[in-house]
């Protein structure tokens, strides 16, 4: 799995590509990277003191994804890169749910998550044949050679442009998707969530202006008809875990006639390397 992408990975520390040794991976340097048991392999920088998803929230993710949630917000996905071959690079990857149906679309596609979760990380490396994993610090230079990279996917995920410019061939594709302000807001209300920022849209606008061009974009939004599981499950798979209290939030949740009823709202937008 990691041996399909592993021409696309570049050392952290000098930037040179990566060859695999028995359980490691190597550089030319002599830059030695070993290979977890789970299948993922650790490409952060030393001295990287990040704080990815947690555990819980990773398992969190894991049960609503795989509970079909968010298979439209998917779909959207998958129908923006009809067409697309070669090598997926997903930036905050998290599980590898939404770029494991991007490869599910074509058998010419490999995929590389990158999170800086290593539990996320473990999930991922798992989650399909045609996979590799490794984490990454998306606000550092990217372990990916130089245009390397057929496509991007960031779903709810960080953006640092200037990477995802330098990784992406000439002419890729960069499919983001970012929640709406109007995203869970039932939930948001109900459960006193954190909420999203109304100028999301422009940010994102802002962040890409200089180096990608846009070429299209979808708002999602559809319903949601939840457990109470199913709605402690997207509270803690998302920021509002770092902030909310497990007892409250059940509390709250209990207090909510079942089935818990909110809207999804998305918008996916597609961009082109300029």
């Amino acid at each position: 799995m990691l041996d399909d992408v592993v021409g696309v990975l570049a050392c952290p520390h000098c930037g040179a590509g990566l060859d695999r040794d028995g359980t490691s991976l190597r550089c030319p340097a002599n830059h030695v990277f070993d290979i977890a048991r789970q299948g993922y392999v650790s490409l952060l920088p030393g001295g990287t003191r990040v704080v990815g998803d947690t555990a819980a929230m990773v398992a969190a993710r894991a049960t609503f994804l795989d509970g079909g949630h968010y298979a439209p917000i998917a779909d959207a996905v998958v129908a923006a890169l009809a067409g697309v071959q070669g090598c997926v690079v997903d930036v905050g990857a998290g599980t590898g749910y939404y770029l494991a149906r991007v490869l599910d679309a074509s058998q010419e596609r490999t995929g590389l998550a990158l999170d800086v979760s290593k539990f996320a990380c473990r999930r991922a490396a798992r989650a399909h044949a045609r996979m590799g994993a490794a984490t990454a610090d998306a606000w550092q230079q990217l372990p990916v050679r130089t245009g390397a990279a057929s496509t991007l996917l960031n779903v709810f995920a960080p953006r640092n442009a200037a990477e995802m410019h330098r990784v992406l061939r000439p002419g890729g594709l960069l499919v983001v998707v970012v929640p709406n302000s109007d995203h869970l807001t039932e939930l948001v209300g109900a459960l006193d969530l954190l909420a999203v920022d109304e100028r999301k849209q422009q940010r994102l606008s802002e962040q890409l202006a200089d180096r990608f061009e846009p070429v299209s974009q979808r708002v999602c939004r559809f319903p949601l008809s939840l457990t109470a599981a199913d709605a402690e499950a997207v509270v803690g798979m998302g920021p509002s875990a770092w902030h909310a209290d497990p007892g409250r939030l059940r509390e709250r949740i209990a207090a909510v006639p079942e089935p818990v009823t909110a809207t999804a709202s998305v918008t996916v937008a597609v961009y082109r390397r300029a």
